[in-house]
């Protein structure tokens, strides 16, 4: 049996928590928004056709930022399609999804289930079409004080206040020949920094995220950063990140996909601090990981596939309102990776400041839901909605002596994984760990005795005897957390036995 030794103290502190880093997304695509936020003949639907068991289980999964509206789709969106009065509002078609667009949620409708659900709204503007005017038209419309034409106009429509968004993504994914109106990073670094510029001309307050390369896999990764933020560096605060991992026939490989995470973190903020040298600047860029999950992207490559041969075979091609697009199922082992990869946000937090778990419902989400029917938590839930309610206070990395395991990807890797956080002022402490051993149990001693720590809280874990088990309609508890057996002994040391394929919280108390 594999073990593990990890201590753990206050000077191991990595950085205060910013409540931004358990942030998520919602796109215009698939049944994210209709059929799954927004359903107004469902029985649990609010007056303004919110589905109100969906809106409990945002609060549950402890979600604190949504990035809105996109995502590939931002990049052909005209934004004031989605205010106004509804039965005006044109339906469009979508190039991102291959759908039509009925714009019956928009801004004004977004930014009140916000703060229905107590969420920071994270807005991205359409740098893929459109540019400088537009985005400023909509800083207007959006954050404007009545008695100018736009910010009028959302006060006609029915917000009387600004809705105060502080975060702006400028563009998505422009680096991804995927992109509507995808840029070389020459050019789309200048257009970001003017549109910055702008912005912030308008409004100083304001927090900027230039786009990032959309995967460590692109050709242009890296030298895309140093171009962009060659550009932008002194008017933008963040650049992205994005990055999706899946099973791909080699579990060992799967199971540590946030090695991947963090030389990629790794890659960028070695990027970002090389201009910020040559630019000879006391600022430093943060990172926002604005989508992160765990996706199977070859099932839309190939919808992707079949609708370019139906194209050139000449037959027409439906263009369906919210169909049923990448609703993946998740195992127990998707969940434990994705516990994994927010113990390596979490490690990564001095410069990993903001993140959004892509995306929040159906389409690759925590949360799914049947039209008229239930809501239910998928695996990947759980380890989200635990780390976001026990972590609080100072971020901390442990030190970690234990084996490491072979894999085909990483090469070896460590059997345990680990980050904690503790809070001072409530004298609650939180520690997050894995096993990525696929057959053995791992021990883990942990000794947290410079935390000051007398009792355990809660401890919990996700993990299965059958790998791929998972919540369903039929079944939407098959994968719940399960009791963690741990004993803290009276030299602070805490004794732990992890399964293979394993993810963990334990939460103590002074």
């Amino acid at each position: 049996m594999p073990a593990a030794s990890i201590s753990v103290r206050s000077d191991h502190a990595v950085a205060p928590l910013d409540r931004r880093l358990f942030g998520s997304f919602v796109e215009h695509l698939g049944r994210c928004v209709y059929d799954g936020l927004y359903e107004p003949g469902h029985p649990t639907a609010d007056a303004m056709g919110f589905r109100s068991d969906v809106v409990d289980l945002v609060r549950e999964l402890g979600v604190s930022t949504v990035r809105y509206p996109g995502g590939n789709f931002v990049s052909g969106y005209r934004w004031e399609d989605g205010v106004g009065p509804r039965e005006q509002r044109p339906v469009r078609r979508d190039l991102a999804w291959h759908v039509r667009e009925t714009n019956q949620v928009g801004l004004d409708e977004f930014a009140a289930w916000t703060r229905l659900t107590g969420v920071e709204l994270m807005m991205a503007v359409n740098l893929g079409t459109r540019g400088i005017a537009e985005a400023l038209d909509l800083l207007e419309y959006t954050n404007g004080e009545a008695g100018t034409a736009l910010a009028d106009a959302r006060v006609a429509n029915g917000a009387s206040e600004p809705h105060g968004v502080r975060m702006w993504c400028l563009g998505n994914e422009m680096d991804g020949p995927w992109q509507t109106g995808h840029l070389s990073a020459d050019e789309y670094g200048r257009l970001a920094a003017r549109t910055g510029a702008a912005m912030k001309r308008a409004d100083n307050g304001l927090e900027l995220v230039v786009c990032g390369s959309s995967g460590s896999q692109m050709p242009t990764f890296g030298e895309w950063e140093r171009t962009v933020l060659g550009h932008a560096y002194d008017v933008v605060d963040y650049i992205s990140c994005h990055a999706y991992y899946h099973d791909q026939g080699d579990r060992a490989s799967f199971l540590a996909s946030s090695v991947d995470m963090d030389r990629f973190i790794t890659t960028v903020v070695t990027a970002a601090d090389h201009v910020q040298q040559l630019r000879h600047s006391s600022r430093q860029i943060a990172i926002s990981f604005d989508e992160w999950n765990v996706w199977d992207l070859t099932t839309w490559q190939a919808e992707e596939a079949r609708i370019e041969a139906e194209e050139k075979a000449g037959r027409p091609v439906g263009w369906p309102i919210a169909p049923r697009q990448l609703e993946d199922v998740y195992t127990v082992t998707d969940a434990v990776v994705v516990g994994s990869l927010l113990i390596t946000l979490l490690r990564r937090h001095d410069r990993v400041r903001a993140a959004s778990l892509a995306q929040l419902v159906n389409v690759i989400a925590p949360i799914m839901t049947e039209p008229g029917g239930p809501a239910w938590r998928q695996t990947t839930f759980y380890p989200f909605a635990l780390t976001s309610r026990l972590a609080g206070g100072t971020v901390l990395a442990p030190v970690i002596d234990c084996p490491t395991i072979a894999t085909a990807t990483f090469g070896e890797v460590p059997v345990v994984d680990a980050a904690a956080t503790v809070d001072d002022e409530s004298g609650r402490a939180a520690l997050f760990l894995v096993n990525r051993h696929q057959s053995e149990p791992t021990t883990v001693r942990f000794d947290v005795s410079q935390l000051g720590a007398t009792r355990v809280v809660s401890a919990q874990m996700l993990h299965d005897g059958d790998p791929l088990a998972a919540n369903t309609l039929a079944q939407p508890d098959r994968v719940p957390p399960q009791p963690l057996t741990c004993v803290l002994g009276t030299d602070g040391v805490l004794q732990i036995e992890l399964p293979p394929i394993s993810w963990a919280a334990v939460e103590l108390s002074r």
